[in-house]
C-alpha cells in the first residue's frame, strides 16, 4: 500500500464519522468520498433495518445432524480440542447488523464460545461505519479486527488486505469436520467472495431479487403470471388501470441520489440486453440496448405510487407491506417481512416466483470487469480473515464454523434472514419445515436457489465503481423527476464511466 492509498482510507474514516456527526456537508463528502474510490450512495446502501425477528433461547438452536452442540459428533470435538489450542484467544469482528450475522451471534454465544473458550467480539455496525472501522484498520495494518465483513463493492479496494482462503482450505490440521467448501453455491464464490480469481472469503449474506406478487390481486383480477418483461409491463398496467390509487400495479425505489435507484436500473439495462461496460472496458450505458431499458423504466413508473421517487428499498418494502402495490421485483429475505403480522398487512398473501424473462441478454464475454447480466441482482458479501491478523488461524476455526452446513442452516431459519449459502441448506429439513406463512418464512427459497444457479446478475468488479455510482445516480434521478431526457441522462452516465475509466489507467504516480 502506497503513502498515498493509506492517507485516502484514513481520510475517508475520518470523513465518515464527521458526515454522520453532521459536521460535513454532503457536497463535501461526496467530493471527498468519491476521490478515495468509494461513493456516498454505497453508503447509504444498508441502512435500512434488515434486522431479523430471531427467536431466542435454546429451543431457537435447531440443531442438525452435523451439529457441534452434539457430544458425540466429530464437530464437537474439533472444537473442544481447537480450544485446548485457542482457549482465551480473543477474536474481533466488525460488520453490518444484517440477519445472518444477527443470528449468527446468538449461536456462537450458545455455541462456539462454550466449546472453544474463544473469545468473539462482533461490532455490529452500519455499513458506512463499518467501512470507515476496515479502511482505518487497513490503512494501519494493526490488526485491531481479524474478521472483515466485506461487501461486493468493495472487493477491488481490500483484496490486498485479506488473507489467503485457498491457502487456509488446505490446512488439514484446521479443518473443520465435514465443511465440505464444494457444497457453497459457486456463482456466490465468484461473485461476492473473489476478485480477479482471488478467493478473498467466504460469502455470508446473499441478497438476491425475485418476483413477488400479491396472490389474492391477481386472482381477483384473473390475471396470469407475468413470464416476461413485456408481460410485467402489461399486467402492472392492468392492475393499475383497475385500483389505482388504492393499489398501484407495481412499485420502485427510485430515490433520487440514492444507490436503490441504480438497482432497479440494473434490472432494466440487463433484461433489454444492455450492459454497463461492453468489451475492452468500454461504457455502453447509452447504447441502443440501455435507451430501450430507461424508457422501459420510466413508462413502468406510471403504474406505481407517486412517492417512488423518494423511497429507498426500506421504503418500496414499508409500502408493499401496507398493501400498496400489486407486484414487485426485490430481494427474497423480505418474505419474512411480509409474513410477520407485526410488520405486514398483506401476511399470507405474498407468493415468490422466478423474475419475467430477459428481452435479451447480453453474453457475460461481451461486458467487462466481471459484470454478469442477469434478471436477479445480486447484493452480496463475505467474511474476510484480515492479513493483518495475529490469530489467523483461530479466526479460521470461527470462520469455518460460521459458514458450515449445520450453522448457515440455522441462522437461515432464525427469522428468515438472507439467503442460505449452500446448496446442501435448501434441502435441509429445518429450512423445508418452515415453508409455510409465518415469521421467518424460509417459502421463497426455491426460487431464491433458482435465482442464484441461473438467473443472477452481478454490477461491475472494479476499484473505481462505487466512485462512479453516486454520480450515476444524480443523473438518473433527473430522468425519474423528469428533469432531462432519457438519451441525455444515459449519454451523461457514460461520460462520468468514460472519465473515471480515463482516471483508473493513469499511472499510480499521476493519480497520488
Amino acid at each position: 500500500m502506497t503513502e498515498g492509498e493509506r492517507n485516502q482510507r484514513l481520510a475517508l474514516a475520518r470523513a465518515i464519522e464527521e458526515y454522520r456527526g453532521g459536521r460535513m456537508r454532503r457536497r463535501d463528502f461526496l467530493r471527498l468520498s468519491a476521490a478515495t474510490g468509494f461513493g456516498l450512495t454505497a453508503f447509504n446502501a444498508c441502512r435500512c433495518d434488515r434486522t431479523p425477528t430471531a427467536p431466542t433461547g435454546p429451543a431457537a438452536r435447531g440443531e442438525g445432524p452435523l451439529s457441534a452442540m452434539e457430544p458425540r459428533n466429530e464437530q464437537h470435538r474439533f472444537l473442544k480440542e481447537a480450544g485446548k489450542r485457542f482457549k482465551g484467544t480473543r477474536l474481533s469482528i466488525v460488520g453490518e447488523a444484517t440477519p445472518p450475522a444477527q443470528a449468527t451471534l446468538q449461536l456462537l454465544q450458545q455455541e462456539f464460545v462454550p466449546l472453544t473458550g474463544i473469545e468473539v467480539q462482533w461490532d455490529q455496525q452500519p455499513l458506512d461505519r463499518v467501512l470507515a472501522m476496515v479502511s482505518t484498520d487497513t490503512a494501519l495494518q494493526r490488526g485491531a479486527y481479524d474478521i472483515y465483513y466485506l461487501d461486493g463493492s468493495w472487493l477491488g479496494h481490500f483484496v490486498k488486505d485479506t488473507a489467503n482462503i485457498q491457502e487456509l482450505l488446505q490446512r488439514s490440521d484446521l479443518a473443520y469436520p465435514d465443511y465440505d467448501f464444494g457444497d457453497i453455491l459457486e456463482p456466490l464464490v465468484k461473485y461476492t467472495a473473489s476478485y480477479q480469481g482471488w478467493l478473498m472469503g467466504i460469502p455470508f449474506d446473499i441478497p438476491i431479487h425475485i418476483m413477488l406478487y400479491r396472490r389474492d390481486i391477481f386472482e381477483k383480477m384473473r390475471l396470469p403470471l407475468p413470464r416476461t418483461m413485456a408481460e410485467y409491463m402489461e399486467v402492472a398496467k392492468i392492475i393499475d388501470s383497475k385500483s389505482a390509487p388504492r393499489l398501484h400495479g407495481t412499485t420502485g425505489m427510485w430515490k433520487s441520489g440514492h444507490y436503490s435507484l441504480l438497482i432497479d436500473f440494473s434490472t432494466y439495462l440487463w433484461v433489454h440486453g444492455g450492459s454497463f461496460y461492453g468489451r475492452e472496458g468500454k461504457s455502453a450505458v447509452n447504447d441502443a440496448h440501455a435507451l430501450a431499458a430507461a424508457e422501459y423504466m420510466l413508462e413502468l413508473g406510471h403504474y406505481m405510487p407517486p412517492e417512488v421517487t423518494t423511497w429507498d428499498w426500506y421504503g418500496e418494502v414499508q409500502s408493499f407491506a401496507q398493501g400498496q402495490s400489486a407486484l414487485l421485483i426485490h430481494a427474497g429475505e423480505w418474505v419474512a417481512l411480509f409474513d410477520d403480522p407485526a410488520h405486514s398487512k398483506v401476511v399470507g398473501l405474498v407468493e415468490a416466483a422466478p423474475c419475467p424473462r430477459e428481452f435479451s441478454l447480453r453474453p457475460q464475454e461481451e461486458c467487462s470487469f466481471d459484470e454478469k447480466p442477469g434478471s436477479s441482482r445480486q447484493g452480496g458479501s463475505c467474511l474476510a480473515i484480515s492479513r493483518y491478523s495475529k490469530n489467523i488461524d483461530a479466526a479460521w476455526v470461527f470462520l469455518q464454523w460460521a459458514t458450515s452446513a449445520d450453522v448457515t442452516t440455522r441462522a437461515s431459519t432464525l427469522g428468515g434472514g438472507g439467503s442460505p449459502i449452500r446448496r446442501s441448506n435448501y434441502s435441509d429439513p429445518r429450512i423445508l419445515e418452515r415453508k409455510k406463512v409465518m415469521p421467518g418464512s424460509t417459502r421463497c427459497f426455491d426460487v431464491t436457489l433458482d435465482a442464484i444457479l441461473h438467473r443472477m446478475g452481478s454490477e461491475p468488479h472494479m476499484e473505481t465503481w462505487t466512485s462512479i455510482v453516486p454520480e450515476l445516480t444524480v443523473e438518473l434521478g433527473k430522468m425519474t423527476t423528469g428533469q432531462q431526457s432519457a438519451q441525455v441522462t444515459l449519454d451523461k452516465m457514460a461520460l462520468i464511466m468514460a472519465v473515471f475509466e480515463e482516471r483508473r489507467q493513469r499511472p499510480k504516480q499521476f493519480q497520488e
